[in-house]
């Protein structure tokens, strides 16, 4: 069993990344800026924020991080995003979700400028990716495909199969896997609360991609020996020995799961860690406009 150190690869990006941007300054350009809005004090939220401002450092990145207030009106939070769209000096930014329930997500999402969109929310940047052109993959599918790359795990003919459906990750990830591309080429069957016989659906596959947000959904019965993992879940559950009364746990039995495996991601330092070191690679390539020239 061979155990995917996200946390490993993603400081090798970074790294990739902070040579490029060095090389950027040298030749006179602007560093990338990311831009950041966080709204009310979710403690998941913060520290994914600070994770954030922290990998801009690293990556020679200026960062700005807005904030507001619960109670901030869905009026002020869109004139915002106005004034961001129309930065020259902001390369991409994002809103970190979740939002008040008096918010409208999708509202917020589609007001982005889909060149600045640089967590891959936007519906032109989700269009294009579903039918293979070039645009800001959403930050997690990409890690995930990023990992299988740097292990060298075959996609091309696998069976692969998506435990979950949503916006983020379930459906993008599907969607590259299966994408005619060195990382693609999958059978993909994706999985969700409505999918009767689950396990002998997940028996039958090559990858799992857990993506549920059910701790320890994944047992051993449901996965075939040599099957590579990827466990996407982070739910924070109760923990009386840690200092912060909880720890995080993936949709997989690792314990149980991880001598099955050919390959398998922790939690944290598996897909964590390749999220937001997506977002940064995202962010240099809207500062190079390699995607979507400038105006």
């Amino acid at each position: 069993m061979t155990l995917i150190d996200g946390k490993r690869v993603a400081d090798e990006i970074k790294a990739e990344i902070a040579a490029e941007t060095a090389a950027m300054e040298a030749r006179g350009e602007r560093r990338p800026h990311l831009a950041a809005i966080l709204v009310g004090h979710d403690g998941g939220s913060e520290t994914y924020v600070a994770h954030k401002v922290k990998a801009c450092e690293q990556c020679g990145f200026r960062s700005t991080l807005i904030r507001y207030e619960e109670d901030v009106t869905e009026a002020e939070l869109l004139e915002a995003i106005g004034k961001l769209n129309a930065d020259p000096e902001v390369d991409g930014f994002i809103v970190q979700l979740p939002l008040p329930r008096h918010i409208s997500e999708q509202r917020i999402i589609e007001a982005i400028d889909y060149r600045k969109d640089v967590d891959g929310f936007h519906p032109i940047n989700v269009g294009r990716m579903s039918i293979g052109l070039p645009c800001f993959v959403s930050a997690t599918p990409a890690g995930i495909v990023e990992l299988l790359d740097r292990y060298d795990i075959p996609t091309r003919g696998a069976r692969c199969v998506v435990l979950g459906r949503s916006n983020i990750v379930g459906k993008p990830v599907a969607s590259l896997l299966m994408q005619k591309a060195p990382r693609g080429n999958a059978t993909v069957t994706v999985c969700h609360s409505a999918t009767p016989d689950i396990k002998e659906i997940t028996r039958e596959a090559d990858i799992i991609i857990a993506a549920l947000g059910s701790p320890g959904f994944v047992t051993a019965d449901m996965v075939k020996p040599g099957a590579t993992i990827i466990d996407v879940g982070t739910t924070r559950v109760a923990d009386a020995t840690r200092k912060s009364g909880f720890r995080l746990r993936g949709d997989v039995d690792f314990d149980n799961v991880a001598p099955l495996c050919s390959h398998i991601t922790p939690v944290p330092g598996g897909v964590g860690p390749m999220t937001i070191v997506s977002l940064m690679r995202n962010t240099l390539l809207a500062a190079r406009h390699e995607i979507y020239p400038a105006n």
